[in-house]
């Protein structure tokens, strides 16, 4: 049978007996110790009367708890004898002393109390109570026994003498269970374990769980106790010592307090911050000085005086001077000077309308949100320097990548420990005035975890209708940041969630052309390098073919942070030769640069050499700016037993598979398809031989294969290596192209476009077919890009093949022979440095 939790017992004695029935709540008994009970159920009463009238014996056994599965009781209690009995008016309190462990048969009902019919259990005793081992386990629970007793206030007498009288191990288990304090499910586990070893093991796991509670209940009470003893000791001679200082005069705290109050009331503060610190101040006068609550209240009110809350910056409002000081530090960038410019005008002409008593409060000066994005070293963070400079306001960085928790914006609550304010407050703080230039740098890289979403805390900051009462956490008043100058910079727009960047005026950094590098490295990289290297006196000459080597074979991004990392090279390694008394060259030019930093290492791509069917060339940019790409077209038949993958069927066609190679990505892939179908429905509108139909496998790669590519503009390239392969026509070198199609052979617009171009003109490339719905976006392309280059717009796919693809007669491969001479370019091996391309 088994027995409560489970545990089964092998050993029964053979008697079975029926006694009256006596259900426990919330205690178990076990044999050996004398327990008082109290009865107070009348089935209970009738039991115990039951039982008065013959031997006084009972079966106790413990109620489940509610819930428990199972019935109502378990299934092992004791045998218990009553000894003193009390009555009163709510029922008896009588002592029972357990004798045995019996199991529960069976549950009667009669005479309006239960009997149960049980059987006596024994325990099972070790195999040898001399085995070392076991006499080590007896003794331990002994030991333990009395420090838990001593740990309960009893003398070590009173407990050896009542371990004394334990005749067996059994029994000491019995009795150390008895005065644990248990939940009930713990101790009926106790009373079930018949072995007595392994119940002697579990006693000493919850003696030993108990010793260590009341140690460490112990160790808080006397940490209580001890610190409200230190406090009312502290309190009582911080009394004495404020006496002794105001008799000897002596009042520097009260003194600071008095300072404090006289900065805040010179200070004109809104009505909310002049009630919070009014009552900050009361509270301050009635704690301790030297108090925790003290120095946090403290802290907050030096806060508040240290805020700018009236002090501006003078603005220079001339627009001769800001277009001075924006054409010194940036060459380029007309569309952000610009933006920056017509800030200017307005924030004058508001000015001019307050001097001659027109202001109103819709004229009111806000403060500007503006983004920057644009790829890395682009100038976006420093053009923010020379914003304020030629504003005359005061300038400071908050650096927002990583940053994960909204109270880096919002600040903490007063309520934690070592509480401070955000850091748009402590940026306020740190440039002293209402009206800086705040520059939130990689706003585009905020990360977001349970601590909050500091994206959404930038909500309120940034937004102007808004931002004149932002409240920190930590102050808990309102401040006015609506005269400050938000500048936001990022790498890419699409991770900004939408609600804030719909907050912001978006100005777009384009990477600049090599024509832009050289100037900028002509005018500032290599003057700034050469005095960080020492070399100002000695300060040999950069020509052209120096710096365009620089950028076109050792860097490949957008902007010139690499540039600026090699001319530092050149410049240290010049710097060393001198140090060493080599010669240096007074003229650094190509050469010069291969010498000092070795072979290049960027191999940028370079349109083809001669003009190849089934070969096109498009454009994709990246972060790190735009290039071009190679899409190649092969096709072959299929034999009757080739059962290919993806088919298409169409007039005049047999089966048409596709495989596509490159590691592209699903959008990329999707536009191969339609390029294979809009090729096979419209064979006769391409001129493809009636030769060339039936069963075909076409298979488009786009290299590098290691580089994963996606993006839909990448479509009219591949339709047009396609139909290339299928026709036999050359498809010309000179051409680069973009766009994405339609099953229909529409061309739709892309993005991207003046980088794309950017790059395909790196590559000599000298005609560019674009989206007719793209031809407002070649106004981006600088002037001098635009002289040397010819744009074709194409509406269907057929524009484009009428300019890529070669004439079909017999002069195609005479004229791309000629095209080649005339070009004498050099063939270049593929770009290994390609980023992880976006043909989008």
């Amino acid at each position: 049978m088994c027995v409560g939790s489970g545990v089964r017992i092998s050993t029964l004695m053979s008697e079975r007996r029926v006694l009256p029935l006596l259900p426990l709540r919330s205690a178990v008994l076990f044999p050996g110790t004398t327990i008082p009970i109290g009865v107070g159920r009348a089935g209970s009463l009738r039991a115990v009367e039951e039982a008065l009238k013959g031997d006084r014996t009972v079966f106790a056994v413990a109620e489940r708890p509610n819930g428990a599965p199972g019935s109502k009781l378990y299934d092992l209690g004791v045998i218990a004898q009553i000894g003193e009995v009390q009555r009163g008016l709510g029922g008896l309190q009588i002592l029972l002393t357990p004798v045995e462990r019996a199991t529960l048969l069976e549950q009667r009902s009669d005479n309006g109390f239960s009997s149960a019919v049980v059987r006596p259990v024994s325990e099972h005793k070790p195999v040898s109570e001399n085995d070392p081992a076991f006499l080590a386990l007896y003794k331990e629970v002994r030991e333990r026994a009395i420090e838990f007793g001593k740990q309960r206030g009893l003398s070590e007498d009173v407990l050896k003498q009542v371990l004394g009288e334990v005749r067996s191990p059994g029994e000491l288990a019995d009795l150390v269970a008895t005065h644990l304090e248990l939940p009930t499910t713990d101790k009926q586990g106790l009373l079930e374990t018949l072995g007595v070893e392994e119940r002697l093991r579990r006693v000493l796991v919850e003696l030993q769980r108990k010793i260590q509670e009341l140690s460490a209940q112990q160790k808080i009470r006397d940490s209580v106790t001890e610190e409200i003893g230190n406090r009312q000791r502290e309190m009582y001679l911080r009394e004495q010592l404020k006496a002794i200082h105001k008799e000897l005069g002596d009042e520097e705290q009260d003194n600071e307090v008095q300072a404090l109050r006289e900065k805040l009331e010179k200070i004109e503060l809104p009505e909310p911050a002049r009630l919070e610190v009014k009552r900050e101040l009361a509270r301050l006068s009635r704690v301790s000085p030297e108090s925790m609550e003290a120095q946090v209240i403290r802290n907050h009110l030096e806060w508040m005086a240290e805020l700018p809350w009236n002090q501006r910056s003078e603005e220079k409002l001339d627009l001769g001077f800001a277009e001075k000081v924006l054409e010194e530090d940036h060459f380029g960038l007309g569309d952000v000077k610009d933006r920056v410019l017509e800030f200017l005008s307005v924030r004058t002409l508001r000015a001019a309308r307050a001097q001659d008593g027109e202001a109103t409060e819709s004229s009111a000066p806000r403060g500007s949100i503006l983004l920057f994005v644009g790829p890395p070293g682009v100038g976006k963070t420093s053009i923010a320097k020379s914003i304020a400079r030629a504003l005359g306001r005061k300038y400071v960085r908050i650096a927002l990548g990583g940053v994960h928790d909204e109270a880096d914006i919002r600040g903490h609550r007063r309520t934690y420990v070592g509480a401070m304010p955000g850091r748009i407050l402590n940026s306020m703080r740190q440039v002293g005035t209402k009206n800086p230039v705040i520059l939130l740098d990689e706003v585009d890289k905020l990360g977001q975890s349970f601590h909050g979403d500091p994206a959404s805390a930038l909500l309120e900051v940034l937004d102007p209708a808004q931002n004149n009462d932002f409240t920190d956490h930590y102050l808990n008043v309102p401040f006015d940041l609506s005269e400050v100058l938000f500048i936001a910079t990022a790498n890419v727009a699409h991770t900004i969630p939408p609600a804030l960047l719909d907050r912001m005026e978006v100005v777009s950094f384009a990477g600049y052309t090599e024509q832009e590098k050289l100037e900028i490295a002509k005018r500032y990289i290599v003057p700034r390098q050469l005095a960080e290297s020492g070399l100002q006196k000695q300060a040999p000459k950069f020509e052209d073919s120096a710096l365009r080597t620089l950028i076109a074979r050792y860097t490949r991004e957008s902007g010139v942070r690499q540039l600026e990392q090699k001319v530092g090279a050149v410049t240290r390694k010049l710097a060393r030769n001198l140090a060493s008394a080599r010669p240096v060259e007074p003229t650094i030019d190509a050469q010069q640069i291969k010498k000092l930093l070795g072979r290049p290492k960027v191999h940028p791509e370079h349109a083809s050499e001669i003009d190849q069917a089934g070969v096109a060339t498009g454009m994709y940019y990246t972060p790190a700016g735009g290039d071009i790409m190679f899409v190649e077209a092969a096709v072959r038949r299929l034999s009757q037993r080739s059962r290919p993958e993806t088919t298409i069927e169409a007039e005049g066609w047999g089966d048409a598979s596709l495989i596509l190679t490159g590691q592209l990505g699903d959008v990329m892939k999707e536009s191969a398809r339609a390029a294979l179908t809009y090729a096979a429905t419209h064979a006769r509108e391409l001129g493809i031989p009636q030769k060339n139909l039936g069963s075909i496998e076409a298979h488009i790669h786009v290299p590098a294969g290691a580089i994963p590519k996606d993006g839909p503009s990448a479509g009219v390239t591949m339709a047009t290596a396609l139909a290339s392969a299928i026709t036999g026509r050359l498809v010309r070198r000179d051409v680069a192209m973009t766009g994405e199609i339609t099953l229909s052979g529409r061309v739709l617009p892309i993005g991207g476009v003046k980088e794309k171009v950017l790059g395909a003109h790196r590559a000599g490339i000298r005609h560019i077919v674009l989206p007719k719905q793209n031809e407002a976006d070649i106004d981006d392309v600088p002037a001098e890009v635009q002289r040397e280059l010819e744009f074709h717009l194409a509406e269907t796919l057929s524009d484009v093949l009428a300019v890529a693809l070669a004439p079909a007669d017999g002069t195609a491969r005479r004229e791309a022979a000629e095209r080649a001479e005339a070009s004498g370019a050099e063939s270049a091996a593929p770009s290994s440095l390609w980023a992880s391309t976006n043909a989008g």
